[in-house]
């Protein structure tokens, strides 16, 4: 991949997918192409942008993902977005004779007892986590599918697995959002209205692994300039955090002066999702923004923003 390379990002618009459109102008990159994700859903759509803009790299990064609400209240809309729209793209890719595609799946791809941390050897060992199955089927059915046209047809089609991403241009929303923009929104919000407490989805007790946009979109573009590469690798920190920790560091960052309060009637979601990264650090890259910095900028730009 060089700076007058043709690439494609699916998912531009997205957290992870902005970061990495972000980070490739940066680095010099000229040709980033986009398409938009309606046209992702439909196959002849796909393959005529396949056929006249000519991609050599691809970037599959996101179609529709959430929190434990969006993925329990919408797992049709989970599993058929993203099912559709990787059979449309890996089938099109293939057919264009891209020269490397990297899809992007999720730790939730893991069985939710799955053994830690994680490695990739341990993808469909048991059953997955409820709320977010239809999710994680379709995230499993891609890495597969790009596995099985590496089989047959000897495509460069590579897979990856981050930990929990978060960032600058996380999707804020209540019911859509995942856990770390999730508590910030409710504790700006209580701050704010001057709420003597924030409540808190579950028990506290699961450890969530979670990277930073900037450092996961670093990786992405670093796995995509190797030349071989097994056809899955975790991408990931190696260190984990507790819901509780994580909403004791938000409380203090964002300033909120009330009580946490853990609603132990809504889901914890899986108890541990620590990556195995040892695949990563043997081809040399690791995460550089410590988690606690990471929300401090968060905080601090939304801030200066309004």
């Amino acid at each position: 991949m060089n700076r007058n390379s043709k690439i494609l990002i699916i998912g531009h618009n997205s957290l992870v997918g902005g970061a990495l459109a972000a980070r490739l102008k940066a680095d010099g990159y000229k040709k980033i192409l986009k398409i938009p994700t309606g046209d992702l859903m439909r196959q002849g759509a796909v393959e005529r942008f396949f056929k006249d803009r000519r991609p050599e790299y691809v970037f599959f990064v996101d179609v529709r993902s959430g929190g434990i609400i969006a993925n329990s209240t919408h797992p049709a809309e989970f599993i058929y977005d993203n099912l559709e729209a990787q059979i449309n793209v890996i089938h099109a890719a293939f057919k264009a004779k891209v020269k490397k595609l990297l899809f992007v799946a999720s730790s939730c791809s893991y069985p939710k007892m799955c053994r830690q941390p994680m490695k990739e050897e341990y993808l469909l060992g048991g059953l997955l986590e409820p709320t977010s199955e239809a999710y994680s089927v379709a995230k499993i059915a891609g890495i597969k599918m790009c596995q099985a046209y590496n089989k047959q047809y000897g495509t460069k089609f590579i897979s990856v697995i981050p930990a929990t991403p978060y960032g600058r241009h996380d999707d804020f929303d209540a019911k859509d959002s995942h856990v770390i923009p999730a508590l910030i929104r409710k504790f700006n919000r209580a701050k704010v209205k001057g709420d003597p407490s924030v409540s808190i989805w579950g028990t506290g007790r699961p450890l969530r692994e979670f990277i930073h946009a900037d450092d996961l979109a670093d990786a992405l573009i670093f796995l995509m300039r190797v030349r071989r590469l097994p056809e899955l690798i975790n991408i990931g920190t190696g260190k984990e955090i507790s819901i509780r920790d994580l909403a004791v560091y938000m409380k203090e960052i964002t300033g909120f002066r009330g009580r946490l309060k853990f609603d132990i009637s809504k889901p914890d979601g899986a108890y541990r999702k620590s990556l195995d990264t040892d695949r990563l650090k043997t081809l040399g890259w690791k995460a550089r923004i410590g988690l606690r910095d990471g929300l401090r900028n968060i905080c601090r730009d939304l801030s200066t923003s309004r």
